[in-house]
Formats: C-alpha cells, structure tokens, sequence
C-alpha cells in the first residue's frame, strides 16, 4: 500500500488503509493546498499545531515502549497500531507546522527537524503525555484519559477553518475513537477484575488523574484559534471528558476523584525531567547523524 501523497492516505476513499510512519510518501503534505486562511496568524497556526503533534508524538513513543513489554502479544500489536496512529498524526500536525511557520519553503523546518531537533523546553505538549509508564494499568488507564480528551477535541476541530487541520481530525477521530474503546475496555477489565487488579487500576488513576487539570488550561494560542475558528478551546470539552471517565470508571468500580483546576504547564514549556529523558533516547540517532538518509 502507498500514497502519492498525504492527502491521499486521508481521503474518505482510503478509510480501511493505515497512515502512520513509512507508508508510502515522504513528504506528509505532498499535493496538499497548505495556504493559510485569511486572517489566520501563521505563528499561532505553527504553534497550535506543535501543541497538537507534540501531544500525538510523545504518547505515541510512551506507547511504543510497551514494544515486547505488553503481558499479552495481542495486546503489544494494538498498542503497536495505536502509537503508529498517533505518530501518523504527529507527522501531518508537525508538517503543518513547518509550513505554517515559515512561507519561504527553503526556510521551513521539516517534521524531523521539530521532532529531533528541539530540546524539551520548545516542546508543548500537556504533560499527561510524558510522565514515564508505570505498570500496564497505568498506560492503560493514561490511554483512557488521554484518547477521551483527544476524541473530544477532534471531533470539533474537523469543523475547523484550515483544511488541512480539518482533514487530520477527520481521519484522527476515526482512530482515537478506537484507542478510546480499547482503553475503556481495559480498564473495566482491569478495575472490575480480581483485587489485585483493581488495586493497580485504582493507584493509577490517582496517580495519573492530578495531570488532567492541564488538559482544559486555555494557552493565548488556543484562545486566538478558537477565535479564528481553526482550532478548539479545550475548556469546552471538559463536560464531555467528565462524562464518559464517569461512566468508564464506575463501571470498573473504580473512585473518579474530584475534578482537577485547569492550569498551564507543558503548553508554555514547562515539562517534567521525564520529557528530556525521553527526548534523549527518542532524538539520539538523529542528533549523532545529522542529515543521514537510510
């Protein structure tokens, strides 16, 4: 299966094939109309979409380190799938970036250069994402709550003013609608197994829940976006996000704690240690041979 171009792996036509890494083009927005809306601010719209593909790149390798690791192999195979999708979804987002960042095409920064090439303190992604994997409850139970704000937003940016974004969610959604179940039912699984896997299921909540405040903090630049109708205020999908983690955990008898504040942390920058180490395993091929093709 190959593409001539990104627009071609997410056209309604090509649903059933795949559109992560090394599937067939080269260049994510090859044929694609890249123009920036009228009135749309290209340094907003470049980081609005590093927010976006900086979220989907550092779950995706968080997920990819289950590689070997899962406690069943079908499980490391839809886990697999899932990072694939999410770094699928990280290569357009950045690739928009790039374009949107710079209108010289000589000047653009190219998706390896955002993905390798920046330190921890230009990445933006929440940091939900990069906190390490603890036991497979707490990846589990991350995915839920990561793919349920996730859906949320891309379900209403598919109605956003810049095509190429409304393209991604439309494809996205479909996926992250996948990675919402599996990780929904895992956690009935889990939550409303034996007690030791209910003990598991719940340290992980508690552990992974104080992280979701972030998720609806308002950065200028989501606001400014919202405003241009191209991207979403997350403050507005925190009803959805409260609703189905309610009904997921109280279905795996497990205690929902209280609602988080929304607050800002990895939008402006602010990470944990965790994210350079991260970035020093993910970027160090790249770093040691800078420009090498294979």
């Amino acid at each position: 299966m190959s593409f001539d171009n990104a627009l071609g792996a997410i056209a309604e036509d090509n649903d059933e094939a795949r559109w992560a890494f090394g599937t067939g083009f080269h260049d994510p927005l090859a044929g694609v109309d890249t123009a920036v809306p009228d009135g749309v601010d290209r340094g907003d719209l470049a980081s609005y979409c590093l927010m976006l593909g900086d979220d989907a790149l550092i779950m995706s390798h968080r997920l990819q380190e289950w590689c070997t690791h899962a406690p069943e192999l079908e499980e490391e195979v839809a886990l697999a799938n899932v990072a694939l999708d999410l770094l699928g979804q990280a290569r357009l987002l950045l690739a928009r970036a790039g374009v949107a960042e710079d209108a010289v095409e000589e000047a653009r920064r190219g998706e390896d250069d955002l993905a390798f090439f920046r330190d921890a303190a230009e990445f933006r992604n929440v940091r939900l994402t990069e906190v390490p994997n603890g036991d497979f409850a707490h990846s589990i139970v991350r995915l839920l709550l990561f793919s349920t704000w996730r859906l949320a937003l891309l379900d209403r940016l598919r109605a956003s003013r810049d095509p190429v974004l409304a393209a991604i969610a439309a494809k996205g959604v479909k996926e992250v609608a996948y990675h919402r179940d599996h990780a929904a039912l895992w956690t009935i699984r889990l939550g409303d197994g034996t007690d030791f896997s209910h003990a598991r299921a719940q340290r992980a909540v508690d552990e992974l829940w104080p992280l979701t405040g972030e998720l609806f903090g308002v950065h200028d630049v989501e606001r400014r976006m919202a405003d241009a109708g191209v991207g979403v205020d997350p403050s507005g999908v925190r009803a959805e996000f409260d609703a189905v983690t309610s009904e997921v955990l109280a279905t795996a008898t497990l205690r929902a704690p209280e609602p988080e504040p929304p607050r800002l942390a990895g939008r402006s920058g602010d990470h944990t240690p965790a994210l350079a180490d991260l970035l020093a395993e993910m970027q160090s091929v790249a770093r040691a041979h800078p420009g090498a093709t294979w």
